[in-house]
């Protein structure tokens, strides 16, 4: 479990734990002080805490010596992510992560070969999106419809406790990169902060958490989705962070200028733009928090999934709700899940792919409901014994229903 102690790898240890055919889990982080204090924290014998440094070639091969599967959430991914994937195929030892960066991405499919020669099974991307977005519009392909024509993946998360450098050095970075769309079965790029991608700006109703505008981000499903279903025409990812006045903050900061790794001369001393506004966004973050009245995280993952059944247009839209952890529960819970499929020997392999090319939909939703209620995390609102997804279906003549998935 590399990286076991941030917010999503904390919320994927629990997961992990929460599984009774696994023997032992070690905690790699960082901070090894911090990995103990989780081991001891969480009470299970079955942990371990160690400290690994994952710039270090000589730590990452010792941390992952010996594993039965890997299972990274070391950030910033459009730095780890490629690195962390060799390692493991060089290791001979099964991988899974939650890389949500597209240009990191592009460089781990580009190992599947190595990884297919090596009997590696690789599952990326194995988050909230990429992640359980590509299984949930896996599900609509294989259960639902004849044939899928389009896929809006929409997601929100806001209010945890802390966010990290490497979280807002990630947003800045799918604020100044390109952003891919597939839009009438062709990819486009387009840039979040630029007209190209404000054409694409839209609001939407997000269960549990409220109404809010998304922005394109450059998350992998618009790249590889378009490779596993034929049929597809559409595909875009949006999404946002609340309060917006947080989420702003951090636009302006690139709008400025101020989001460049190149030092700047103030006086005698020589500054990084990029570390600067990253202290600048964490320091003002209480502040705006406070202000809007966010008492907690939230979040929600909704995938709008449109195509044919006999004949006739229908669509399906996926709604899943966190609470509790935020991005951390909704991110490291399927993180968990894949993890423990990899270990089970239930993920297609080998070689590097994305969920929606590895993952069974019926057997990792299964899985969450047997797993979710160990953990405290089973539904929205707490309690009971069921995956908190909610789904509705819009049907050809507009009319909608809600439809229980009897998980």
């Amino acid at each position: 479990m590399l990286g076991g102690c941030g917010g999503i790898g904390t919320v994927a240890t629990r997961t992990l734990v929460a599984a009774d055919d696994v023997d032992e889990i070690v905690v790699a982080d960082v901070r090894a002080d911090a990995a103990r204090a989780l081991v001891a924290e969480l009470g299970d014998t079955r942990l371990r805490g160690i400290g690994f440094d994952a710039t270090d070639p000589t730590s990452v091969a010792s941390a992952i010596e010996g594993a039965d599967v890997v299972l990274s959430c070391v950030g910033p991914f459009y730095r780890f992510g490629e690195p962390l994937l060799a390692a493991a195929i060089e290791a001979g030892v099964p991988f899974v992560d939650v890389c949500d960066d597209l240009d990191a991405t592009q460089r781990q499919l580009a190992l599947h070969e190595r990884a297919v020669a090596a009997g590696v099974t690789a599952l990326i991307g194995m988050g909230n999106s990429p992640g359980l977005a590509n299984v949930l519009v896996r599900y609509a392909a294989d259960l639902l419809l004849d044939e899928v024509t389009s896929v809006d993946i929409l997601h929100i998360h806001g209010g945890e406790p802390t966010e990290g450098g490497a979280v807002i050095k990630h947003r800045i970075h799918a604020m100044t990169n390109d952003v891919p769309v597939f839009v009438d079965g062709e990819q486009r790029m387009v840039r979040m902060l630029e007209p190209s991608g404000q054409a694409f700006v839209v609001e939407t109703d997000f269960r549990d958490v409220g109404r809010f505008p998304v922005y394109p981000y450059p998350h992998p499903e618009t790249i590889t989705l378009p490779r596993h279903l034929p049929g597809l025409r559409r595909a875009t990812n949006l999404g946002v962070v609340f309060p917006l006045p947080y989420f702003a903050l951090t636009q302006e900061m690139v709008r400025v200028g101020m989001c460049s790794t190149e030092p700047l001369a103030v006086g005698d001393v020589e500054v990084v733009p990029l570390e600067v506004s990253v202290a600048h966004i964490l320091r003002e973050r209480p502040r705006l928090l406070a202000e809007a009245g966010v008492t907690g995280p939230a979040g929600c993952l909704k995938v709008v999934v449109g195509g044919t059944q006999a004949g006739e247009e229908h669509t399906w839209v996926f709604s899943l709700s966190s609470s509790g952890d935020g991005a951390g529960e909704g991110t490291g819970i399927p993180a968990g899940l894949g993890a423990l499929l990899v270990l089970r020997g239930e993920v297609a392999g080998p070689g590097v792919l994305p969920p929606e090319a590895a993952v069974d939909p019926q057997r990792m939703l299964a899985l969450a409901a047997e797993v979710l209620p160990r953990i405290g995390l089973s539904a929205a609102g707490g309690g009971g014994a069921s995956v908190p997804l909610h789904l509705e279906h819009v049907l050809p003549d507009g009319s909608s229903e809600d439809v229980s998935l009897d998980l």
